[in-house]
């Protein structure tokens, strides 16, 4: 079993596409649900982001694993497959790992280093486990992940070019309006997102956040904590009360995964006309789908920041030293990672030659037993002391030596031939598993193109 996974984001699609794809957290569990009823799939996570989905599945085999993930992702986008599939990119087995730990160091983030990709990661894995639908493979696959992003941000600076997407979208509207101070901000949308807008806004020192969300309640939450956790003034309200504050609104963010517009073009008009004269707003779309009407872009003294505009913005980079360090972790820790699999892919083929040595020995005990039925018990025992010990000191430097080997690429070769040669059979000691041969990757070169995990080439077929 091996893990494949297929993905699309930022750096794959436009912004029209990622918004069909798009995942959000009502259609995770349908979308785990199918694919676990897939006939390659056994373990599903999806990461959803502002800028990406993404789908790791454990598979039995790739081409049919691929065509049912492809196949789920169509359905739910309502692409069709060939138009979703210049737009997707595969990895499979040690690149689908090694893509992981760069999502989670902020190595494929639109703002590279970006922090809030882990919590994503997390949350993912949460939800696949919840649904019973992480087993081990996708379990020791996140969790490493998620230390692997912790020691890049630890070790690294990378998160020096900015906490999030937020960040660059505010540098952006503060070059706009000529500064953020004293300026009033809407936070549309009470969610992780939300809450990173508040925390951003507070620090820029805006004069007043007002936090809009669909249930009135989630508004109050968010405007409180920035009111006693970051200082900022701050109220509440419900959509109903959306244009009012729009009309005060200096800057807007806006983050909600809704379906359709959340600010409409009529609610960006009447805004603009109870705003008094000369009111310049800049609005900072980060949903995925978009929150915002793209035809509230073309009004009079309004600009609208969308994910498209932060992915030609600079300031998405980080400082090419720490971007070298980060993935200079990632590689180090990617063969740990993969050493770790590799040894318990062998454990139990050791597990089965040492039962197979233990089996053999206790059928020589009972074959000297019926030969000689008059040895004395102190005799009988130091026999089988003898027989054990010579079989144990046998067994012990090509069990530790294989064990050794097996972190090695191609390590998987020795715990295939010690079953060759001692006839242990796949099922032996309850797990010898045979390890997925991923040799047949070379004949789908005219299927997809790799790449490199942090630039988002490829292709399914």
């Amino acid at each position: 079993m091996s893990v494949l996974l297929v993905g699309i984001s930022h750096r794959s699609a436009p912004v029209a596409v990622l918004e069909k794809v798009a995942v959000t957290e009502d259609d995770r569990p349908k979308l785990t649900d199918r694919m676990l009823t897939s006939q390659h799939v056994s373990e599903a996570m999806i990461v959803s982001t502002c800028n990406r989905v993404e789908i790791y599945a454990v598979v039995d085999a790739f081409h049919g694993g691929l065509a049912e993930v492809g196949d789920l992702l169509a359905k739910h986008s309502g692409l069709p497959l060939p138009e979703l599939t210049r737009h997707a990119y595969v990895r499979y087995s040690e690149a689908a790992a090694e893509h992981l730990f760069a999502v989670a160091s902020g190595l494929d983030s639109l703002v590279v280093g970006e922090q809030q990709v882990l919590s994503q990661i997390r949350a993912a894995y949460a939800a696949a486990d919840a649904q019973q639908a992480a087993g081990r493979t996708l379990h020791e696959l996140a969790q490493h992940a998620l230390r692997v992003g912790k020691r890049v941000h630890s070790e690294t600076g990378i998160d020096r070019a900015g906490a999030s997407v937020v960040s660059v979208a505010l540098d952006r509207a503060r070059s706009v309006l000529g500064g953020v101070d004293g300026r009033a901000a809407v936070v549309i949308g009470a969610g992780a997102m939300g809450g990173l807008a508040v925390a951003h806004l507070a620090r820029a020192g805006v004069g007043h956040i007002t936090v809009v969300n669909r249930t009135l309640e989630r508004a109050q939450r968010l405007a409180t904590t920035a009111a006693t956790m970051h200082g900022a003034s701050a109220s509440a309200a419900d959509l109903s009360g959306l244009v009012p504050a729009l009309a005060d609104a200096d800057i807007v963010i806006t983050s909600t995964g809704a379906v359709g517009s959340v600010v409409t073009l009529a609610d960006a008009h009447r805004a603009l006309n109870a705003a008094r004269v000369g009111h310049q707003m800049v609005i900072c779309d980060l949903g995925l789908p978009r929150d915002v009407d793209p035809a509230v872009a073309g009004l009079p003294d309004v600009t609208v920041i969308d994910m498209e505009t932060l992915q030609r913005d600079p300031a998405a980079g980080a400082a090419a030293d720490d971007t070298t360090a980060a993935r200079a972790i990632v590689a180090e820790e990617l063969a740990k990672y993969l050493a770790g699999q590799r040894m318990a892919e062998v454990t139990p083929t050791v597990a089965a030659l040492r039962q197979r040595a233990a089996d053999v020995v206790e059928a020589e005990l009972l074959r000297l037993e019926s030969k000689l039925p008059d040895l004395a018990d102190p005799e009988r025992e130091e026999v089988a002391r003898t027989v054990r010990r010579v079989v144990d000191k046998l067994l012990h430097a090509p069990t530790v030596r294989v064990k050794q080997l097996a972190s090695t690429p191609g390590g998987d070769t020795y715990a295939e031939a010690l079953r060759e040669l001692f006839e242990l059979k796949p099922g032996a000691a309850q797990a010898v598993a045979a390890p997925m041969e991923i040799a047949a990757l070379g004949d789908l070169a005219d299927d997809f193109t790799p790449g490199h995990p942090s630039e988002g080439q490829g292709h399914t077929a």
